[in-house]
């Protein structure tokens, strides 16, 4: 959760069904109105908890152009920004672990006008890139995504400042990658310099690097991407 509490207006990124609750009573607690949901992408490891968030608080509904929803949402395109009072949330285009995929990129205006942290999805994670398997079909192969990956973390994230902070949506414990660091937040510079995936000579190494060793995918994965499309509960599409 994030946003401004000068103008009472938060947003939720990356909302877990079971968590819906919290969210709204944190907001709450801080006299705020959650406004904004976003999504990176189109989850395949976990229940989305947007739709419900949406329909309890009002709030606009945000994912990425082409993003295939059957829920009344707002599609962002790349560069697009969202006001939140003093703070302005941009989206950043990085397809590859999904073919629409975003990263936000945070500015808080209070502190400065140059970004402060940056929520890369399943992306650029904390040790780890993310897996391009999971939403790979048709003419995005694995291969293809893994590609449109190094693109993504090379000529977008990795051109962000090297103190801007880095939050991504999985760490140890997740199926979306596959060295991933307990650690849960982290920083442009420290992932450009320490990050395992990283550290390859060009894209032929990354993609050779990334498809080896994938781990196993998420258990009812298809139903959890058909429950989070549809914006209706897993035991709704079981």
């Amino acid at each position: 959760m994030l946003g401004c509490k000068t103008h009472s207006s938060f947003a939720v990124v990356e909302p877990h069904a079971d968590l819906v609750d919290d969210y709204i009573a944190l907001a709450e607690a801080q006299g705020s109105t959650i406004t904004a949901v976003f999504d990176t992408h189109v989850q395949a490891d976990h229940v989305s908890g947007m739709a419900e968030l949406v329909a309890r608080t009002g709030a606009i509904a945000y994912l990425p152009v082409g993003a295939g929803v059957d829920f009344d949402h707002r599609p962002m395109g790349d560069l697009e920004v969202v006001v939140l009072g003093n703070v302005e949330v941009q989206a950043m285009a990085t397809p590859g672990h999904a073919v629409a995929h975003h990263a936000y990129l945070v500015t808080d205006h209070t502190r400065a006008d140059e970004p402060w942290f940056v929520l890369t999805g399943d992306a650029l994670l904390v040790g780890d890139a993310g897996r391009p398997d999971l939403h790979a079909h048709g003419e995005h192969t694995v291969e293809a995504m893994a590609r449109e990956l190094y693109r993504s973390i090379t000529q977008r994230l990795l051109a962000l400042s090297d103190d801007v902070l880095l939050y991504p949506s999985h760490y140890s414990g997740s199926l979306c990658g596959r060295g991933l660091s307990a650690n849960p937040a982290s920083t442009i510079g420290f992932e450009r310099r320490h990050n395992v995936a990283l550290q390859h000579g060009d894209e032929d190494a990354f993609v050779k690097a990334l498809v080896q060793d994938i781990p196993p995918r998420p258990e009812q994965q298809a139903a959890i991407v058909a429950a989070n499309r549809a914006g209706h509960p897993l035991a709704d599409v079981t």
